[in-house]
C-alpha cells in the first residue's frame, strides 16, 4: 500500500472540520444563518483538486434550495481559507452536496416502523370465504 493512499481520506476529514467551523463562525449570510446546515461527509478526489461537500439542512424544500444557492455562491471565496488552514500547496475546488442519507434513513425506518406495527383488522367480507 503506498504511503499517500490514505492521503485523500485524511485531508477530507480536515476539509470537513474546517468548513463546519467556518459555517458555525464565519459566515454572515442569512440565507445559510437562520439555516441548521450540518456538514456530513465530504469526498475528495484522489488528485486533491476537487471536494464534494455533502450537507444537511432544516426547512422546506425553498429554504434548502436557497441554503445550496448561498453554499454555492461562497464555495469559491472559501477555498484560500481552507487551504491556509490546511497548508495545502493547491486548495481543492468545494462544490456542496444535499446529503440524502439522513432522508434516505428516516424513510427506511418509517416504512420500518409500519411493519412493526400490526395491520388494523378491516372487517373485509371477501375475507370471510
Amino acid at each position: 500500500m503506498a504511503p499517500n493512499s490514505r492521503r485523500p481520506d485524511r485531508v477530507a476529514e480536515a476539509i470537513r472540520e474546517e468548513v463546519a467551523r467556518w459555517l458555525q463562525r464565519d459566515v454572515q449570510d442569512p440565507r445559510i444563518t437562520a439555516a441548521l446546515v450540518t456538514v456530513t461527509a465530504v469526498e475528495v478526489s484522489r488528485d486533491l483538486r476537487s471536494a464534494k461537500v455533502f450537507v444537511t439542512t432544516m426547512g422546506d424544500d425553498e429554504q434548502r434550495a436557497q441554503v445550496m444557492s448561498a453554499l454555492a455562491e461562497l464555495a469559491p471565496s472559501l477555498r484560500g481559507p481552507i487551504g491556509r488552514a490546511l497548508r495545502l500547496r493547491s486548495a481543492p475546488e468545494l462544490s456542496f452536496r444535499t446529503d440524502q442519507s439522513v432522508a434516505y434513513a428516516a424513510r427506511i425506518e418509517t416504512l420500518l416502523s409500519q411493519l412493526r406495527e400490526p395491520a388494523p383488522d378491516t372487517g373485509d367480507a371477501a375475507s370471510d370465504d
